[in-house]
């Protein structure tokens, strides 16, 4: 008897909570599921948090089941409070298509959009249409204000001031289920673990309304072993466009995850089989780093392509292993007047520094070199015995290393 898809998601670690385990488990294994995963246009790519969620499409559409891509056109224009200290900053409509049409693109490099195996829908097409009035009669009576206010997604923005307009989030998302369920016979809403509070909405709303078995199911947060979100790095969010993260500081990031978090990361953003997986992370000690290579290199795969994650893996065992070729790495390029500057102005200009002040209090921590010497003088000026063929090699810190390209 084959392993049902349900079993291998909760193997793997992917679920969090669910409505009715013992009622999805069997809908996964008697029937195609219709289920959907929504993503708001809060910027213009993805970023790996959202990674999660393709790759849990990614299992069930390969075990048969259709998944529903929901852009958020609507929800976006008010921003989804869960998690949220401070109001998130109001998008314009040309921004909110703008950020949807870049995340189709991403999106269609993890699943397959072909002979309607899975579909991209704007929630914008319907609440961008809908009658205050009317969605009131229909919906609005299906909430409690007592029961909203309690729910884990508001709790952040109570202390500061929840608004209106932002209240209004959990009974847009509800709406959203509603419509899917209605149109595409859609049965089942997933998302991460902080979305549990609006997914229960959409839930209780589409069976209140219509008396059908509707399902609610969320995935396991991207988080490491401290609790702290993963994919947070000192330029912000790890993203998924190479034009924001590139794919050589995307395969650095795995690559040095703590060794606590290298297992759950290869059953979670892999498809290796869950027997190499646990090998894997059992390893310990110098061999551990062997098992960060292969995850580094399975989802640098996944996300950028292979020939990507072969150019990230050799520029990195050309730094780390001392010889090989640098053209890899992320590359500054100067002009004849730039390689005359002071280093810390050409840095901070390329914005491997977000300030000069930074990037002194490096140098005061020898935190900072240039063709493997460390830089001692914070106003060391560029010169041409720092070129070797037109390039040197400057290393932040332990672990980051860039290339000094005179053009």
């Amino acid at each position: 008897m084959s392993t049902s898809v349900f079993d291998v998601l909760k193997e793997r670690g992917y679920i969090a909570q669910c409505t009715n385990e013992d009622e999805v488990r069997a809908m996964f294994e008697n029937e195609k599921v219709t289920f959907y995963i929504g993503f708001d246009p809060t910027a213009d790519s993805l970023h790996v948090g959202h990674f999660l969620g393709l790759m849990v499409m990614s299992h069930l559409q390969k075990a048969g089941h259709r998944p529903v891509c929901l852009v958020g056109g609507g929800t976006g224009t008010v921003g989804d409070p869960s998690g949220r200290s401070d109001m998130r900053k109001m998008l314009t409509d040309e921004d909110i298509e703008y950020n949807c049409n870049q995340f189709k693109k991403q999106m269609a490099r993890f699943i397959d959009f072909s002979d309607g195996k899975a579909l991209m829908v704007n929630n914008g097409d319907w609440l961008r249409k809908l009658n205050y009035i009317d969605l009131l009669r229909e919906v609005g009576a299906h909430f409690t204000v007592n029961r909203m206010l309690a729910a884990e997604c508001y709790k952040n923005r109570m202390e500061k001031g929840l608004t209106f307009l932002e209240f209004n989030y959990m009974i847009m998302q509800s709406y959203d289920f509603l419509e899917l369920h209605r149109r595409y016979n859609l049965k089942l809403e997933m998302g991460g673990d902080d979305q549990w509070s609006n997914i229960i909405g959409g839930v209780e709303l589409t069976r209140r309304i219509t008396g059908d078995a509707v399902y609610g199911l969320t995935f396991t947060l991207l988080t490491k072993s401290d609790g702290q979100k993963m994919g947070k790095t000192a330029g912000g969010a790890l993203w998924l466009d190479k034009e924001k993260t590139s794919p050589y500081d995307f395969y650095q990031y795995w690559r040095n995850v703590d060794d606590a978090d290298v297992e759950r990361c290869l059953a979670l953003l892999t498809f290796l089989p869950m027997e190499e997986v646990r090998r894997l992370g059992a390893l310990e000690g110098q061999e551990i780093n062997e098992a960060k290579k292969i995850l580094a290199y399975e989802v640098t795969k996944l996300v950028h392509g292979q020939e990507e994650a072969d150019k990230a893996k050799a520029a990195a065992e050309a730094v780390f292993g001392g010889s090989g070729s640098s053209e890899n790495m992320p590359t500054v390029e100067l002009t004849a007047e730039d390689a005359a500057k002071k280093l810390v102005d050409v840095l901070v200009a390329a914005e491997v520094f977000g300030s000069k002040g930074e990037a002194r209090r490096l140098i005061q921590q020898n935190g900072l070199s240039l063709n493997d010497e460390k830089v001692t003088d914070p106003d060391y000026t560029l010169s041409e015995g720092d070129f070797t063929d037109g390039e040197a090699i400057v290393k932040k810190g332990k672990k980051k290393f860039y290339r000094l390209l005179k053009v």
